[in-house]
């Protein structure tokens, strides 16, 4: 049996595209079973870690931990996420640096959603009713919200205080602040005081048995495009 150079070489690159498709999705099936697995500990568990400012700072170790802190909140300094919807109604996610005690480092504490005001230009009030002494914060950890579609300059804050944005980055808000912060977010527990709408959901993504029958999809192709490349080598050569 003689194989065409062209048709050959268009088959091997296409079977060899498949294929390896196939097995990307398989590997995204194994991250997302490990993803899930990691967040059904997470919300099962009723153990509570104590973070500090030496404390790891991995998301994907440390998402949907039940976490508390010891600190106090910086009033002066907060965030608010920009285009945020519950209910149908647009707002904003508050989110407020809680400084630990003893160290110059902080961690992002959702305090939970407020509605935008009639007139825009006139942000909410976040106003603390602060503790003279230490106070405790709970909540899970979690990494912070996105966004289908990225706008270029989307992650830089306004100049002003509170200061809007609409996609958090860490690093750029920390250049803000007198401190350094955590790479997560802390979502503020609802029975605790000094917060807003508080209605944490779990991450939604595409389940794993999705990526397996996408990849099953590509290796099928892969071997109907084999089938019919044997199919027209054979007529070819009797031709």
């Amino acid at each position: 049996m003689r194989f065409k150079i062209i048709p050959t070489l268009v088959y091997l690159c296409l079977v060899v595209l498949l294929i390896g498709l196939g097995n990307w999705q398989l590997g995204r099936s194994n991250v997302k079973k490990q993803f899930f697995a990691q967040q059904e500990q997470g919300l099962a568990s009723s153990e509570r870690i104590q973070l500090m400012p030496d404390s790891e700072d991995n998301l994907e170790r440390q998402r949907y931990k039940k976490v508390r802190a010891n600190g106090y909140y910086d009033q002066a300094h907060q965030f608010l996420i920009d285009n945020q919807i519950s209910a149908g109604k647009a707002g904003y996610l508050v989110l407020t640096p809680f400084i630990m005690q003893g160290e110059a480092k902080a961690v992002l504490v959702n305090r939970g959603w407020i509605p935008l005001n009639q007139d825009r230009s006139i942000l909410p009030d976040l106003q603390i009713i602060l503790n003279p002494k230490l106070t405790t914060v709970t909540g899970r950890i979690n990494g912070f919200p996105t966004v289908g579609i990225k706008l270029a300059g989307a992650e830089i804050p306004t100049e002003t205080w509170p200061s809007v944005i609409q996609v958090v980055d860490s690093q750029i808000l920390a250049k803000k602040l007198p401190y350094s912060l955590f790479s997560f977010q802390v979502e503020l527990d609802k029975e605790i005081p000094q917060g807003f709408k508080r209605e944490w959901q779990s991450t939604t993504i595409m389940l794993p048995e999705q990526h397996t029958a996408y990849a099953i999809q590509w290796f099928a192709l892969a071997i109907t495009l084999t089938i019919l490349f044997i199919w027209y080598t054979f007529k070819s050569n009797d031709e």
